[in-house]
């Protein structure tokens, strides 16, 4: 049996979640709604305050999708409850962030100021001139804009420079050595 898989979800008070009969789970919370199709193979019943989710076999496809559909579930209550953030650093001699409207605008040693158009239900905040916090219910979302914001401009061993996560640290190499 799954570790993860067995565990059931707890549904907080203020949260609806509604199954239908094509395995759409719905959440919806304070902060928004989340909707996502899960594999038809697994089962999923809301029994009171709590989701479980079943597999019908213990086979090593069933095995893999169980704990994954549960942490699915479990990322989606969760993110319409407290949401999740990525905050960003930005490391540099000139290097700094700005927020136009909806744009983040990032001067990051190109030649050109790099602009990103932020998504569909993500916020970004730029908080002095060298943090930038991602923040949405999406999980997935969240994820992968912030892995896109870094992508910009990746730290590099040697000065540092660039962009990481706040919880990132960079390995540092040794420059060239002279005579």
């Amino acid at each position: 049996m799954s570790r993860i898989g067995k565990l059931p979800i707890e549904i907080p008070k203020g949260v609806e979640v509604v199954i239908d009969e094509n395995n759409v789970v719905t959440v919806k919370g304070p902060l928004g709604m989340l909707e996502q199709k899960m594999h038809k193979a697994i089962t999923i019943t809301k029994d009171g305050s709590n989701i479980l989710v079943t597999r019908p076999s213990d086979e090593k496809f069933h095995r893999s999708l169980h704990g994954l559909t549960r942490s699915l579930i479990a990322n989606m209550v969760e993110g319409v409850t407290k949401g999740y953030q990525r905050v960003l650093e930005i490391n540099g001699v000139g290097y700094r962030a700005q927020k136009q409207g909806k744009k983040l605008v990032l001067n990051v040693g190109y030649s050109h100021p790099v602009e990103m158009e932020d998504p569909e239900g993500i916020m970004v905040e730029v908080e002095g001139n060298n943090k930038v916090v991602v923040k949405g219910i999406n999980k997935q979302q969240v994820g992968n804009y912030a892995a896109k914001i870094r992508s910009v401009r990746e730290p590099e061993p040697y000065k540092g420079k660039g962009i990481k996560y706040d919880f990132e640290r960079i390995r540092r190499k040794e420059g060239k050595t002279g005579k």
